[in-house]
């Protein structure tokens, strides 16, 4: 399964860092940013992080909920918001179901070795739960990716 533009996304997301349900429905109103990312603790996916923390406000004034999802366990989840100050929820997801529903989980290739991944990608998702635009891997800027999201 992979999702496009105009779909319609599940009201259930995941689990969170703290084994919290992670529901559409929970954000009424506000569009979610919902960001997959390769793993915890690596530069470029803690230089999005931390883009996307030091705008949260910005990110929330403007009506979009900030939810990241790795193939990483809830305890690192927790470790990687400790660290670097994370104010939104992080999806779960070791068991790639919601990588693979999303269409994000696929074969990569680094220095020749290939091996199973997540495709760094962004949903943008709207309060009815439609998926309005998707900023792709080839597209995303790790360290300005609060203003792509912004972009309209």
């Amino acid at each position: 399964m992979s999702y496009t533009v105009g779909d319609m996304v599940p009201d259930v997301l995941g689990t969170d860092q703290n084994g919290n349900i992670v529901k559409r429905s929970d954000y009424p109103g506000k569009s979610i940013a919902l960001y997959f990312y390769p793993k915890d603790m690596t530069s470029g996916c803690t230089a999005q992080a931390c883009n996307l923390r030091d705008n949260y406000h910005e990110l929330l004034d403007a009506g979009y909920q900030v939810i990241g999802v790795s193939a990483d366990s809830a305890a690192s989840h927790q470790k990687f918001i400790a660290k670097n100050s994370l104010p939104f929820p992080l999806i779960a997801d070791p068991d790639h179901k919601l990588l693979e529903d999303f269409g994000v989980w696929g074969e990569k290739s680094m220095y020749g070795r290939k091996y199973m991944g997540t495709f760094r990608t962004t949903f943008i998702i709207d309060p009815e739960g439609k998926i309005t635009r998707i900023i792709t891997p080839k597209q995303i800027k790790t360290s300005n990716h609060a203003a792509q999201i912004l972009e309209k």
